[in-house]
């Protein structure tokens, strides 16, 4: 099948998940009812359209900053986590539940966005005149800070309650989000994911090497900015709106690569359709778990993560042997 028919087919794929996400729940809400002036037609507007929304956006901005950070490393086991956004937006939440600032309007969004932007611009100083092995030293050492700086805030939480709520939002879901999220978000996931559309000829050239990227007119430092912006800006944007949501980056991409091949500019717009596939299916499929209650879609994408990327180290390690 060629690659212009895989994507239509991934194109289809993401409206019947995004159709699968409106309808899907304890309670079933069919086509026939989402303009109904009942408790149907409410559900649906109020609560199953901004999910499926959010869910689309969130998984399209995972799998297209993972194929970006995949292709930049060149490393296959890279995923947005890297860079130590995901852990520092989290953060800015925590603080945000802890201070009781989610209480205000785009309270918690704010201090998470913050939180991003400060770790976009510490790891832009850190990483400043060095190469890849910097670039992810840096993120591992924000990445680490951040969660250990977490896990602080969460020990000296004043009650259980404030505690429980930390963690609950830390496990990631899009449930009871609303419209306002979705057009608080989009913004700022819309701008990051141009910012890392635009790097696709960079990342060509550099699977020539740095060398070799550089001889054919690649700016590496300005590459870098834009990639560190964008996926702070898009992935900041999502852990604000939606907590925590681990492995859609590192595992998309790994399944794109097997149909369209190696190219990294090939595989940026099928990562981003790929990663809202599986973000709204697993969406989907945490409200059918029987009981009260839902599983929390980061501890779905978790355990559906964690076997893949044992999977693949264990093959890139008998590839090495």
């Amino acid at each position: 099948m060629s690659s212009r028919s895989l994507t239509w087919l991934l194109l289809l794929l993401t409206f019947a998940a995004f159709f699968l996400s409106l309808m899907a729940g304890k309670v079933w809400i069919w086509p026939t009812s989402w303009a109904a002036d009942n408790a149907d037609g409410w559900i649906f507007l109020e609560l199953r359209l901004p999910r499926a929304v959010l869910g689309l956006c969130i998984g399209a901005v995972l799998g297209l900053s993972g194929a970006v950070m995949q292709g930049y490393l060149r490393n296959p086991l890279a995923d947005p986590t890297v860079l130590g956004v995901s852990a520092s937006a989290a953060l800015g939440g925590v603080i945000a539940i802890f201070a009781g600032i989610s209480l205000l309007p785009f309270g918690l969004f704010g201090c998470a966005m913050l939180g991003a932007g400060a770790s976009i611009l510490l790891l832009l100083a850190i990483s400043h005149g060095s190469g890849p092995i910097g670039f992810i030293l840096g993120g591992v050492v924000l990445s680490t800070l951040a969660g250990a700086l977490t896990a602080f805030v969460i020990s000296i939480a004043p009650n259980p309650f404030a505690a429980s709520e930390i963690i609950n939002w830390l496990m990631g879901a899009l449930t009871d989000r609303l419209m306002s999220d979705v057009w608080t978000a989009l913004p700022f996931m819309a701008l990051g994911s141009m910012l890392l559309l635009s790097t696709g000829r960079a990342l060509d050239a550099l699977t020539l090497g740095e060398n070799g990227a550089k001889s054919l007119g690649i700016d590496l430092f300005r590459l870098r900015w834009v990639i560190i912006v964008g996926v702070g800006l898009a992935v900041g944007a999502s852990v604000a709106v939606s907590g925590v949501v681990g492995f859609v980056g590192l595992i998309v991409p790994h399944l794109v690569r097997s149909s369209y091949g190696e190219k990294p500019s090939e595989i940026l717009l099928p990562s981003a359709l790929g990663g809202a596939i599986l973000t709204l299916t697993a969406d989907s499929l945490v409200r059918l778990v029987p009981g009260p209650g839902e599983v929390r879609l980061g501890i779905a994408m978790a355990v559906l993560g964690a076997p893949f990327f044992l999977t693949l180290l264990m093959r890139y390690r008998k590839s090495a042997a």
